[in-house]
């Protein structure tokens, strides 16, 4: 096991499992126990896949792994429940779980053995529409529960994938110049209110009682924790939070522990992502490579856009902070995601010198 990443990894959910304690006056001791829980159970899940030999593993595995993925999301289109105008969630009596981020590292796994199969002929177009008819496949199925977020993390994961796989800077051009050119037809199309979230995401001050008042009562909470934060009994701001116990729990982990504390978990997140992309350049397969390229992808993605929105400088999505914010289906998920990276550096030594061409 590599012991950078398992340390980042438990260090990060120690950190959100002390702010959901210190913040149980506002949200309640049920989430900090759920997540005691949730880091439990994706902490064994991590172990039970580091001990399996993963080529194995996927070997056997992948035409389920696609039904799975394909499967889950269809379901979740046809029962999922939610708010917000989104059906994310599936309710199984008293059990709530999210399965477009349990299928995350399902696809990951799954988009990489695609990738490997056409990496040869990557840049030819007729590969090119084979990747992006799997990529859309799944994006449209998780744009159809409503859940942007998470639709926008799909893509980045896709994307990474594919610029590690060598897919040329053209292609990427190409979509680029075809959303720009697009962008002035589509404005007129979109609601009053679509508009307005769009532009308010970036600047939470132009409606800050409807659209914008949750981004800004996120910044005013980091504001407000300064260098050293309030203390762990100390800090107001956070009652004020709209889902403060998850998608914003960074802004309350701000205000109570202060800037120190919110650097201290970018560097974890950060050493585990550039630690992720140095296992990959070892790999034994080809597709390994592509998963570790995908979860750092995925990883970083999250971070980027849930930090952005707590401050205020990206619109806000509702996508959860990984290994930090409360949830059980993100937590597992992404202890899961770990699992496979580990299961890639513990079954690297049956080949020293020379990758395998599978």
């Amino acid at each position: 096991m590599d012991p950078v990443i398992l340390i980042c990894a438990l260090a990060m959910s120690g950190l959100s499992i002390l702010t959901l304690i210190a913040t149980s006056d506002a949200y309640g001791t049920y989430y900090y126990k759920m997540q005691i829980a949730a880091t439990a159970v994706g902490f064994t899940a991590m172990m039970v896949m580091t001990f399996i030999d993963y080529d194995a593993l996927i070997s056997r595995m992948k035409y389920i792994f696609f039904a799975a993925t394909v499967g889950l999301l269809i379901l979740v289109g046809l029962i999922g429940e939610g708010s917000y105008g989104n059906n994310n969630w599936i309710s199984i009596g008293k059990i709530s779980f999210q399965p477009s981020e349990l299928v995350k590292f399902m696809y990951i796994i799954v988009y990489a053995l695609h990738l490997d199969r056409l990496k040869d002929r990557i840049n030819h177009p007729l590969s090119v529409l084979q990747l992006g008819a799997h990529a859309l496949l799944i994006l449209g199925l998780v744009m159809l529960t409503g859940d942007l977020g998470m639709g926008l993390v799909y893509l980045a994961i896709t994307a990474i994938m594919i610029f590690s796989a060598g897919l040329s800077l053209w292609y990427f051009a190409g979509v680029l110049a075809a959303v720009v050119a697009a962008a002035p037809a589509l404005w007129p199309h979109l609601s009053e209110r679509q508009q307005m979230r769009i532009l308010v995401g970036f600047n939470p001050d132009l409606d800050p009682l409807d659209v914008g008042w949750q981004a800004i009562a996120s910044r005013n909470c980091i504001i407000s924790g300064g260098f050293r934060g309030a203390g762990f009994s100390g800090g107001t701001k956070y009652f004020s939070l709209g889902e403060g116990q998850s998608d914003f729990l960074f802004a309350a982990f701000a205000e109570k522990f202060g800037f120190m504390a919110a650097f201290l978990y970018i560097v974890l997140i950060t050493t585990m992502i550039l630690r992720i992309l140095w296992i990959a350049r070892g790999t034994r397969k080809n597709y390994a490579t592509y998963i570790c390229a995908g979860i750092a992808g995925m990883l970083l993605a999250q971070s980027a856009e849930n930090i952005g929105m707590c401050l205020a400088m990206l619109p806000v999505v509702g996508i959860t902070l990984p290994f930090f914010s409360y949830g059980v289906s993100s937590m597992v998920s992404m202890y899961l995601c770990i699992g496979v990276v580990q299961s890639i550096c513990a079954h690297n030594k049956k080949y020293y010198f020379e990758r395998e061409n599978g």
